[in-house]
């Protein structure tokens, strides 16, 4: 049996679950009080089918357990769905990440206040990985901007994701721009930076002699050559073993994908910042839209 990585159609973004959930429980609730006028086009719920992974441990029987989603003939190559990972979590778990991930996203800091002014959980409030705030984030934010004495009466407005006016629509677009600006000020280094560094790593894997080596080398600057150095391999009497070290690959790769996956968290930042702006644009310029959430 072939096992392979699943992340086409049946991964599912991290706002569809509840969805889903509460479909299969509608549908379980209709059969459990007597509506079984269509019992023979519904299928009977296994508790397999909520599951959000292929596998995971079961405590029942002490063992790592997979679960099929389909018939698998002998010799078909078995597919098993991650679940919803952020790129994080993919690369601490399983040593890769995606370059379009649904389930990827940014978390920013938030005052303590807006958590006590509101009731969605603090894993709800983030930043999709396409730039834009997620429901919960924004309904959050709308009711913490609004004065305390009001927020009683426009409570349900901002639960059921509605802008509660212009002004308040700006005032979120704005501090979320803001804290978005604050945190990629804050980082060491900038997504021009993570760019030129990805360019350089890719340079010196795509070598294919000393000399090319030892230009490379050479003109290395900033944190490449801190990666050398701590590998040991700045010298060019040593680049004949660079070439051929498997142990020096690795660390090449896995230096890779950290760049690439902080170079990513800052272009969710960026692109919040753009949408934040051109939300901003058409309310001032008075052609408001309703926000579209991811």
């Amino acid at each position: 049996m072939v096992l392979g990585c699943c992340n086409g159609e049946e991964t599912f973004c991290s706002e569809e679950v509840d969805g889903r959930l509460c479909a299969s429980s509608f549908q379980a609730t209709s059969l459990l009080n007597g509506d079984r006028a269509h019992k023979s086009n519904v299928e009977v719920l296994d508790a397999h089918d909520l599951r959000l992974t292929d596998g995971a441990y079961e405590e029942d029987v002490a063992a790592y357990c997979f679960y099929a989603r389909q018939n698998y003939l002998k010799g078909e190559q078995v597919l098993l769905c991650y679940g919803t990972y952020t790129n994080l979590e993919l690369l601490e778990h399983y040593g890769f990440l995606l370059n379009e991930n649904p389930n990827d996203k940014v978390f920013i800091p938030l005052e303590p206040e807006i958590y006590s002014s509101c009731s969605w959980p603090k894993e709800l409030l983030y930043i999709h990985q396409n730039g834009k705030p997620s429901f919960s984030l924004l309904s959050a934010l709308r009711l913490w901007t609004t004065p305390p004495s009001k927020r009683r009466s426009l409570g349900q407005l901002a639960y059921s994701g509605s802008p509660l006016s212009t002004d308040n629509e700006i005032q979120v677009m704005k501090w979320i721009a803001k804290k978005c600006n604050l945190v990629l000020k804050n980082l060491p280094t900038s997504i021009e930076e993570d760019s030129l560094l990805l360019s350089s790593i890719n340079e010196i894997q795509d070598l294919h002699s000393v000399v090319e080596l030892e230009k490379a080398v050479s003109a290395s600057r900033g944190e490449i050559r801190s990666f050398l150095e701590a590998n040991k391999l700045q010298n060019v009497a040593s680049g004949n073993n660079l070439l051929l070290s498997s142990k020096a690959r690795r660390s090449m790769e896995r230096l890779k994908l950290a760049v690439q996956w902080r170079a990513r968290y800052k272009k969710i930042l960026l692109d919040c910042i753009f949408n934040c702006t051109e939300t901003i644009d058409s309310l001032t310029c008075g052609k408001y839209l309703p926000f579209k959430l991811a």
